[in-house]
């Protein structure tokens, strides 16, 4: 386990998310807004290898988090998410740079001509847009829904660690409280044993009093007799 309270793959995996990140948005903010035809689409492809490459990481740390103690878990868990949310806008971006429609420098080099006179039907333009919009919140709301899911089930998880630890608590109480009452019952039994022997050792005392008042009673009876 790490110093920090994680753990050492996880950081290895983290390491290795953060590069293939800073390569990616490297692609999206530099490359592909300077690159056209072939050499745009060579960078998409790679740049794809790269997403199939970080959920693959990614999955790998959701994996490594499960493992964790419950106090490491919990502060993982929102760092992993804060990847998750960051890497879903970098595959949206990607997934705009490949579907969007061509500049007007891809067009001339495409078809060979300026093409300032020839107009795109923005129509098909703005529905392809919506399209893409809407699957996004699709997208969006589907992970969502997954992260509710497992919530719930590290929820119900938990309640029932809870309920096993409570469980476990009552059998012990109730042991505990077995051996108290049982430890009653000897006291109380032990109570009875001294009183009955106090009271045979006052009855004995009495008896041997009683027994050498009569013998002196006689001693003194024969001393007269003999001298009266």
């Amino acid at each position: 386990m790490a110093s920090n309270g994680g753990s050492d793959l996880f950081e290895t995996y983290e390491s290795e998310y953060n590069a293939l990140q800073a390569e990616l948005k490297s692609k999206l903010e530099g490359q592909l807004k300077a690159q056209i035809g072939e050499q745009r689409k060579a960078t998409l492809r790679a740049a794809e290898r790269e997403v199939e490459e970080g959920e693959e990481i990614l999955g790998q740390m959701e994996l490594e988090v499960l493992n964790l103690p419950t106090s490491a878990r919990t502060r993982l868990q929102a760092k992993l998410r804060g990847y998750k949310h960051d890497f879903d806008k970098i595959k949206r971006d990607i997934r705009r740079a490949t579907t969007s429609a061509p500049t007007a420098a891809e067009r001339e080099e495409l078809f060979g001509f300026n093409d300032s006179t020839s107009d795109l039907d923005s129509t098909a333009v703005d529905q392809r847009a919506r399209l893409l919009s809407g699957t996004d919140r699709l997208n969006e709301s589907s992970q969502r829904l997954q992260n509710s899911h497992r919530i719930a089930l590290e929820t119900e998880n938990v309640g029932v660690g809870v309920l096993g630890s409570l469980r476990s608590q009552r059998e012990s109480i109730m042991r505990t409280r077995d051996t108290l009452s049982e430890a009653d019952s000897y006291v109380d039994r032990a109570s009875r044993t001294l009183k009955g022997m106090a009271r045979r050792m006052a009855t004995n005392r009495m008896i041997t009093i009683a027994i050498i008042l009569v013998l002196i009673a006689m001693i003194i009876l024969v001393i007269w007799s003999k001298f009266g």
